[in-house]
C-alpha cells in the first residue's frame, strides 16, 4: 500500500473517531464525528505535548499533507482530539506514543485555555515531557522530526508555516516558565 493510499485511509478513519464535544465553558456535552464537529463548527477538546529532550530543545514535527487542518504545517506539539471517553491526560499520552512513539514517561501537565482559528475551535490542555530515546513517526501523520533550540523555533515561525495552535500553547508555556523564573529570582 503506497504512503498516499495509507495516509487517506487513516484520514478516513480519522474523520470517523468520536471526538468529545464541549461548550464553551468545557463542558462535556456528549460525542460527535470528528468531521461534523469540524464541518459545523463546533468545540472540541485538545492536547499538546511539548517533548523536549534533556538539553532542552524541543521536538518539532512536520505534519502529512493529508491533515485536514494545517496540511504540511510544522508543529511544536504532538497532540490531537481528545476522544469521547478519554480524559486530556489520557488523550495526551495515547497522542504521544502514537504519533512520535514515546510511551512511558512523565507527562506534566501545564495549561488549560481556549484556541479558536478557521476550521479549529478548542478547549487545550498543554503537557510537557522529557525524551532522550529514539523516535517512531507515525507515517501517516509526520513527515519528519527534529529536537531544536526554542530559540531557533521562534525564529523560524516567521519563515516557515506552524500550526497556531500548538504555537499558542508553547507561548503560554514559555510566558509561564519567565513567570515562575521572575518569581525565584
Amino acid at each position: 500500500m503506497s504512503q498516499t493510499t495509507r495516509e487517506a485511509a487513516h484520514r478516513a478513519a480519522s474523520d470517523a473517531e468520536q471526538i468529545a464535544w464541549v461548550d464553551e465553558q468545557d463542558n462535556l456535552l456528549g460525542a460527535l464525528v470528528r468531521s461534523d464537529l469540524r464541518e459545523r463548527g463546533l468545540i472540541g477538546r485538545g492536547t499538546y505535548i511539548m517533548l523536549f529532550n534533556s538539553a532542552g530543545e524541543l521536538c518539532v514535527h512536520r505534519r502529512t499533507l493529508s491533515k485536514a487542518i494545517y496540511p504540511g504545517y510544522w508543529d511544536v506539539a504532538a497532540g490531537g482530539m481528545v476522544q469521547a471517553d478519554e480524559s486530556y491526560a489520557e488523550s495526551a499520552a495515547r497522542e504521544l506514543e502514537e504519533e512520535l512513539g514515546v510511551s512511558g514517561v512523565e507527562l506534566t501537565a501545564h495549561d488549560h485555555f481556549y484556541f479558536e482559528d478557521t476550521g479549529n475551535r478548542l478547549w487545550c490542555s498543554a503537557f510537557s515531557a522529557v525524551w532522550d530515546g529514539p523516535l517512531k513517526l507515525q507515517p501517516e501523520e509526520v513527515l519528519e522530526a527534529r529536537f531544536i533550540p526554542v530559540e531557533q523555533v521562534m525564529r523560524e515561525i516567521s519563515e516557515k508555516p506552524y500550526c497556531p495552535d500548538s504555537l499558542a500553547a508553547l507561548r503560554r508555556y514559555l510566558k509561564a516558565q519567565q513567570s515562575n523564573v521572575a518569581k525565584n529570582t
